[in-house]
Parts: C-alpha cells; sequence; structure tokens
C-alpha cells in the first residue's frame, strides 16, 4: 500500500486539460526533460513493476499462509508473524527512507531498496524455518519501505507536462491501489498450482529485471541541498516510535488491547514520538520539517489515507477469509474471485481515473470512489452463509474495483500538490506512513472484532460457520463505517 509525489501538480491554479487540474511549471528535472517520451514510459513501466512487487507483498501471503503453517509447523500466534514482520519494518523505515531519497537521490535508493527486497524474496523462497522465513519477511519490508518512499518521486521528476502526468498517475495509482487485490489472485494461483515457497520467488526475475532497466532509464541527476546533514536522532526516534505502534497493534489480538503490555507500548511510542517532534523543531535539518503538517491538503489526505487504507486492507484480507472459511473456495477459486475486481480497476485507473480528475477535479472523483467503495463494504456485511458468487461477491468485488480505480489517483494528487521538489521524498515518507499504518490499525482492529464476534456467537452455542459469517459481517460494517467517513472527509480538501 505506497506513495509519493510532488510539487509539479502544487501550483494547481486552477486548471485542466481543457481547464487543466495541473500546472507545468513546478517540479521540472533536467533529466527528464532530456528523456524521450518513450523512454519515459519505459521507465515508468520498471517503477510500476517494482511498486508491484512491493505492494503484492501486503496480501499476497494471506491465501498461502494455510500452507506455510503446515509446511514449518507454526502455531497460530506464530504464523501472524509471517505478516506482521513484514509490516513492522515497512511501517518503521518509511519516513526514513523518504529522506535518505531527498538526499543521496532517489535513483540511488530506489536501487538499493529494489536490491534489498528481492534478495530477501529469495531468501523467503528457501526459508527452510520459522525464524529464518521471519527475519526475511522483516528485511523484506525494510527494502519495500525504501522503494515505497522514492518510487513515485521519480516517475514525477520523469513526466512534467499536465497530460502526460495525469495519464502516468492513472497507470501509477492502479498499481498502488490494486496491487492488494491482484497479490490474493496471485498468491492463490501460485500456491494452487505450485506452492507457497513460488510466492515469493516470482519476485527474483521480475527484481533482477527491473534493477537493469532501472540502471539504464531512470534519470540519474540529482543535486543534494547544500550542507544539509542527515538527522540521524530523529531518524532513529520516529523510526523506533512507528515500529513499536506497529508492533503493539499487530500484535494486540493476541496480547489483549487493554493489555499492560498493549497499552504500555503505545504509551512508549507516544512518548518517543513526542520526544521526536521537540527534536525537529530545534534541529538545523530536521528529518521531517514540521512546517509540512501546516498543509492542509496534506494533513486531511493523511487522514484520508489511514480511513481508506483501514477499509481496503481489511477488505481484502476479510473477503478471502470469507470466501476460504464460510463459502469452501480453495486458494485458487479465492485468487480468481478477484479477477473481475481486478479488470475493472486496471480499467478505470488506466482509461477513466486521469479523465474524471482534469474533467471534474480532485474531490469529487474522491468522494465518489470512496462512497463506492463503503457500498461495497456494506454489499458484503450482508453476504450470506450460503451465499453465491453472482449475487453475493461478485458485486462487492465490482464496486471495490471501481471505487478503487476512481479514487487513488486523485487521492495521491491531494496528498502531495503542497509539497515542494525539495521536501518530496519525506513528503511521500509521510503519505505512505499513513497508508501503512492504517492497514496495519484496520486489519488488527477489524480483525480483532471478527474474532471478538465469532467467540461471542460460539459462547452462546452458535455453529462454527454462521459465528464467522457473523464476525466478517460486523468487521466489515466498521470498514464501510472508515471509507464512508473518508468520503466526507475528503469534502474537507481545498481543492477543485
Amino acid at each position: 500500500m505506497r506513495i509519493a509525489a510532488l510539487t509539479a501538480i502544487s501550483g494547481m491554479s486552477d486548471i485542466r486539460l481543457g481547464k487543466k487540474l495541473y500546472s507545468p511549471t513546478s517540479f521540472c528535472d533536467s533529466s527528464a526533460m532530456n528523456t524521450s517520451s518513450s523512454a519515459r514510459w519505459w521507465a515508468l513501466l520498471i517503477l510500476c513493476a517494482g511498486t508491484l512487487m512491493i505492494v503484492l507483498d501486503t496480501t499476497i501471503v494471506n491465501v498461502a499462509l494455510p500452507s506455510i503453517r503446515t509446511s514449518l509447523g507454526f502455531s497460530p500466534s506464530a504464523l501472524a508473524w509471517v505478516v506482521n514482520a513484514y509490516v513492522l519494518t515497512f511501517g518503521g523505515f518509511l519516513l526514513l527512507g523518504g529522506r535518505l531519497g531527498d538526499l543521496y537521490g532517489h535513483r540511488r535508493l530506489f536501487l538499493i531498496g529494489l536490491t534489498v527486497f528481492t534478495l530477501s524474496s529469495l531468501a523467503c523462497g528457501f526459508a527452510w524455518s520459522q525464524g529464518m522465513l521471519i527475519a526475511a519477511r522483516a528485511l523484506q519490508g525494510i527494502g519495500g519501505a525504501i522503494v515505497s518512499a522514492v518510487s513515485l518521486s521519480l516517475m514525477m521528476n520523469l513526466f512534467t507536462e499536465p497530460e502526460e502526468r495525469a495519464k502516468a498517475m492513472g497507470y501509477f495509482g492502479f498499481v498502488a491501489a490494486g496491487g492488494g487485490s491482484v497479490g490474493v489472485l496471485l498468491g492463490g494461483i501460485l500456491t494452487g498450482t505450485f506452492n507457497w515457497h513460488w510466492i515469493f520467488l516470482v519476485n527474483l526475475p521480475i527484481g533482477i529485471l527491473v534493477f537493469l532497466f532501472s540502471l539504464r532509464l531512470l534519470p540519474k541527476a540529482h543535486v543534494r541541498p547544500e550542507a544539509v546533514r542527515l538527522d540521524v536522532a530523529g531518524a532513529l526516534l520516529v523510526t523506533a516510535s512507528l515500529m513499536l505502534a506497529v508492533y503493539a497493534i499487530v500484535n494486540g489480538n493476541e496480547a489483549g488491547w487493554t493489555s499492560v503490555a498493549t497499552l504500555g507500548l503505545l504509551a512508549l511510542a507516544v512518548v518517543l514520538l513526542v520526544v521526536f517532534l521537540i527534536v525537529e523543531s530545534r534541529v538545523k535539518d530536521p528529518l521531517i520539517p514540521l512546517h509540512l503538517f501546516k498543509l492542509h491538503n496534506l494533513a486531511v489526505a493523511n487522514v484520508l489515507g489511514v480511513l481508506w487504507a483501514a477499509a481496503m486492507f481489511a477488505s481484502f484480507f476479510l473477503s478471502a477469509l470469507y470466501l476460504q472459511s464460510v463459502l469452501g473456495y480453495t486458494p485458487l477459486q479465492v485468487g480468481l474471485a478477484f479477477l473481475p475486481g481486478n479488470i475493472i480497476m486496471a480499467i478505470f485507473s488506466f482509461k477513466l481515473s486521469a479523465y474524471l480528475v482534469n474533467r471534474f477535479g480532485i474531490k469529487r472523483p474522491l468522494v465518489i470512489g470512496l462512497a463506492l467503495a463503503c457500498l461495497a463494504l456494506l454489499l458484503f456485511a450482508r453476504a450470506p452463509v450460503d451465499g453465491h458468487f453472482l449475487l453475493d461477491v461478485l458485486p462487492g468485488m465490482l464496486l471495490i474495483g471501481i471505487g478503487g480505480g476512481i479514487a487513488f489517483n486523485p487521492m495521491l494528487l491531494a496528498a502531495m500538490q503542497d509539497a515542494s521538489e525539495e521536501e518530496s521524498g519525506v513528503a511521500s515518507g509521510i503519505v505512505n506512513t499513513s497508508f501503512m499504518m492504517g492497514g496495519a490499525l484496520g486489519l488488527a482492529v477489524l480483525a480483532s472484532l471478527a474474532a471478538y464476534r465469532t467467540a461471542s456467537l460460539l459462547a452462546s452455542g452458535s455453529t462454527q460457520i454462521n459465528a464467522l459469517a457473523s464476525g466478517y459481517h460486523w468487521a466489515f460494517l466498521a470498514g464501510a463505517l472508515c471509507a464512508g467517513a473518508a468520503a466526507l472527509g475528503a469534502l474537507l480538501l481545498r481543492t477543485k
């Protein structure tokens, strides 16, 4: 789930493609200006491929978890760390990755992050023990955080013309928004056709090809801000704070949300965050310039990102569980069930999202897209235990595809339109962190809500399948509330 972005969209006076909603004057990069049109689109393809690998890993594992548990002998509580280890390091290193990109070059950091991610994927694929798999997943999270924090900044450097940028954002937005559901599809196909090792090994040839083409196609130019140093104290504090917060969130189900361990870790994370803010207000070259939080659209879009990610991540995870645990689908059938929504999301992202933004502005498509996602989750919240694909699954999948395809592009534009060129990397890190924290929090809370409801019904004598279905209903309803709140919050944006 992931992002980055920039000022060429800032300066957005009132422009449209026809009254274009973008300004061509800001965020120009000499290397981008000298890159041929065809080379820029090939470079975009490479960036999208690299980003897709990262996004896939947030959900591709979900379908394979039962197979991984059987193969390596995980207990139910330990199995969760196959997912949590990735989320923990990903959420913790996003801001640091974005700042390093600003200081040392987005291309260089993209290649470093891609290398770490690809090699750790190889280690995951050949993992022979629980500890090895969890450690490799943690390294994947670090590499993924670095790639995600700089990839969209690279894309925005390549495309400075309004119409080209709108189209490029449509492609990139589809990868970021649709990668999660594609991950469920691909996870089901690879696990059902081969075995769970291939959900990781498939990254190796892709990572190698992306690396080689990146050397040739991505712009090398980078002007480091003069006399700017890395804020080491700030980097350590915010990384520690985020990792503690994510750990407390993802471990909340097991330890208990009101336990001393969970509340203590969250309190410590808050204390470290306060200390971080104090440090940032006093150092000469802060990791996060605090004035960024005064940018209205960036602040609003970050809140929307938390709510949107909570709804979307939970919807992918919960719908896969509903299909497997309630309707009895195989991993391959689960993957194929997501295919129609993926196709719809591709159509809307590639063909219609940019047109809608240029025709109607940012706010209206964003509100409509989030509202459709809310409606999709409400439909899943009433899916019965004897549900049929055409009546009870497909409508929600299609609405998720339409809503995601419409909403993600304008949400990125809204978040980044006020950020300056020099601070694009750290601003993208903030947005990415909001998405990842929102996804982790939403998944943990909604899964906990589903488990609580299921346990309560089982204790009262309900059947297993009815209890599971009702638990998922509660969680889907909570996700719909998150998406609905995001749709209303989008009305607060100060943009058309």
